[in-house]
């Protein structure tokens, strides 16, 4: 057994992801096992506390340096260059809002597939910077940005000429164009989200408080946070089993970007965090990131911002194949391989 299999196959008899494939097998078996939607947004919100404190106890330390700028600015490269990447590829196989819903989808980041990533790096006692909580929130908005600008392009090209009836003008054919979304709005309702106000507001406490603050929250954001996203990934594979019918049928064109896309993005990942000379931690959170897809927020957002595209397209892709690999495989594979090739 290689040394790649020996991490994933210590990384399948972690208790958080048994409970995500024991989710997957209760969804599969169509299992009544349900975790009520009030519980996990709770999780959901529990997790990204705890997260943004240890972040900020992290950064407490370490301070903002040269090198945080720095990988936030590469999560900000990847954030605008992997959408615009999948749209390019993706609109020779689907309809141009299909296209930008999906590449917006995988543009964008899984909160969830993060967390799931810090713990294992904590497990393997890899070292990572705090601030990689604040990459992953600027991640999430760029993508959704950039599929409103191309929708609102694409509604633009599908306006119908008109023609001079007399004393007025009429359309020579075609329904009713629908209205461009404003991106004020799409700005604002992405930087006073919740979650994204939540994680960052933790993160400023942590760096606040300290070491005293850590102290005192580590019954809340330690010896919980393991329990935690073993319940939230229990909820999770439900999800995940529950929606991968979403995807039969669809393009195998499709599928492949679902598979070998994140695999694609993680490079591109890693070939920045080596030429930035990120450390290995960093790089593997820089990796993970690039490599998820949203499967919460950008669907929330896109099913107001592009109600032409299909949700069960973007939403069956991202939740019924990306994330299952992610969590399962990608995870430890990408760790391997930043420890491999960063210092």
């Amino acid at each position: 057994m290689s040394p790649l299999e020996k991490i994933q196959m210590q990384n399948l008899l972690d208790p958080a992801i048994l409970f995500f494939l024991l989710g997957g097998l209760a969804g599969a078996i169509k299992s009544n096992l349900e975790i009520p939607p009030a519980i996990s947004r709770f999780l959901s919100l529990y997790l990204l506390m705890a997260l943004g404190l240890k972040g900020g106890f992290a950064l407490s330390h370490s301070g903002l340096t040269a090198n945080v700028g720095i990988s936030l600015a590469a999560a900000m490269v990847l954030a605008i260059c992997i959408p615009l990447m999948g749209y390019w590829f993706l609109r020779r196989f689907v309809a141009g809002f299909d296209a930008a819903a999906v590449a917006a989808t995988y543009g964008s980041v899984s909160a969830v597939t993060f967390v799931t990533a810090v713990q294992y790096l904590e497990n393997q006692k890899i070292d990572y910077g705090g601030h990689m909580a604040a990459a992953m929130a600027l991640m999430e908005s760029p993508a959704i940005i950039l599929a409103v600008v191309l929708a609102n392009t694409l509604r633009q090209k599908q306006t119908p000429p008109l023609v001079s009836l007399g004393a007025g003008v009429a359309g020579l054919s075609g329904p009713p164009n629908q209205q461009s979304v404003s991106i004020g709005k799409i700005l604002h309702e992405s930087f006073t989200d919740g979650a994204q106000l939540l994680l960052l507001g933790a993160m400023v406490v942590g760096m606040m408080t300290g070491d005293t603050g850590k102290a005192a929250m580590e019954p809340f954001s330690g010896d919980l946070f393991k329990g935690m996203l073993s319940f939230f990934l229990l909820d999770m594979g439900l999800m995940a089993a529950r929606n991968l019918p979403q995807v039969k049928g669809k393009s195998p064109a499709l599928i492949s970007y679902a598979v070998i896309g994140p695999i694609i993005h993680a490079s591109l990942a890693l070939g920045l965090a080596f030429v930035l000379n990120l450390p290995a931690g960093d790089g593997a959170l820089l990796m993970v990131l690039a490599a998820s897809a949203s499967y919460i927020a950008v669907p929330a957002v896109l099913r107001f911002a592009l109600p032409e595209a299909n949700p069960s397209l973007y939403f069956g892709l991202s939740l019924g194949i990306t994330f299952p690999l992610n969590i399962l495989f990608g995870i430890p594979a990408y760790v391997s391989i930043a420890q491999s090739v960063l210092l």
